[in-house]
């Protein structure tokens, strides 16, 4: 089944259960930061791992002990709710 843009009414009732999250250039944005290297790319290898079983793929680029990823859902043309369940999932694994 093909995911669902969301409205921005949707969008900002789902931001509120993921405070760290923003919108940035249409994107749903979040700016993750580790304590080293191998804790940021720790944190990559378990959301690489997660958002393929979800087959739903992050952008993201890495430097040194920071992460920063950007989520949108192609198939809709914008952000949907497959976004916020990834963001979650990578909330959780960050924490």
């Amino acid at each position: 089944m093909k995911a669902k843009k969301l409205t921005a009414a949707e969008i900002k009732a789902h931001l509120a259960k993921v405070p760290k999250w923003t919108i940035k250039s249409g994107k749903l944005h979040r700016d993750f930061v580790f304590s080293d290297f191998i804790e940021a790319f720790g944190f990559m290898t378990s959301a690489a791992l997660v958002a393929q079983s979800m087959n739903h793929h992050p952008e993201w680029f890495n430097v040194y002990a920071k992460v920063v990823v950007d989520l949108t859902t192609h198939d809709c043309g914008g952000i949907s709710a497959r976004d916020f369940t990834l963001a979650a999932k990578m909330d959780a694994l960050a924490d």
